[in-house]
């Protein structure tokens, strides 16, 4: 895609701009110019459930080469949230901790999202493996999500979200 047809298909929000539609085939894109020392990336879904999966790849596309990562050990979350967007960011800090406390990074995940009454509820499981040197091209440290510019919006055609992760 060229610099016009990526203009065609951008809508402005605040001060930056962000793709009206989701791309086919990508589930994530990282920004430039929008945060000076933290990561800044755009992820879609046909549903919530892919959109969070999408954005779990994101984390973990920037903490390690994922074709280095044998996925050995799987880890149960389950999360809920009167809002998508509280979900979201309790989903993406939980991952954080669990590398940061088990000392692993991840490079799949499975990921349901149900909608109840009053509150969202999302049940997930990360697949991947003890940090280990030797064996794995680790990247960056993420350290947190970050609420700044962190939203979910609906589309015709599904849901993307903008996450800022500090590093």
């Amino acid at each position: 895609m060229d610099l016009n047809d990526y203009k065609l298909q951008v809508k402005k929000f605040g001060s930056i701009k962000l793709n009206s539609k989701i791309p086919k085939n990508k589930k994530f894109e990282f920004l430039e110019d929008i945060a000076t020392a933290d990561i800044a990336f755009e992820c879609y879904g046909r549903n919530l459930s892919e959109l969070f999966e999408n954005a779990a790849y994101a984390i973990f596309d920037i903490m390690v080469d994922l074709k280095s990562l044998k996925s050995k050990i799987s880890k149960n979350i389950k999360l809920k949230a009167e809002t998508v967007e509280n979900l979201l960011y309790d989903f993406l800090s939980e991952i954080i901790y669990i590398k940061d406390a088990d000392f692993m990074v991840f490079n799949k995940v499975l990921v349901k999202i149900t909608e109840g009454k009053n509150e969202y509820q999302l049940e997930a499981v990360i697949y991947g493996d003890r940090i280990d040197y030797e064996k794995q091209k680790l990247k960056l440290d993420v350290k947190a999500v970050t609420m700044h510019m962190f939203m979910i919006q609906k589309l015709k055609t599904g849901y993307k979200a903008l996450v800022i992760v500090d590093i």
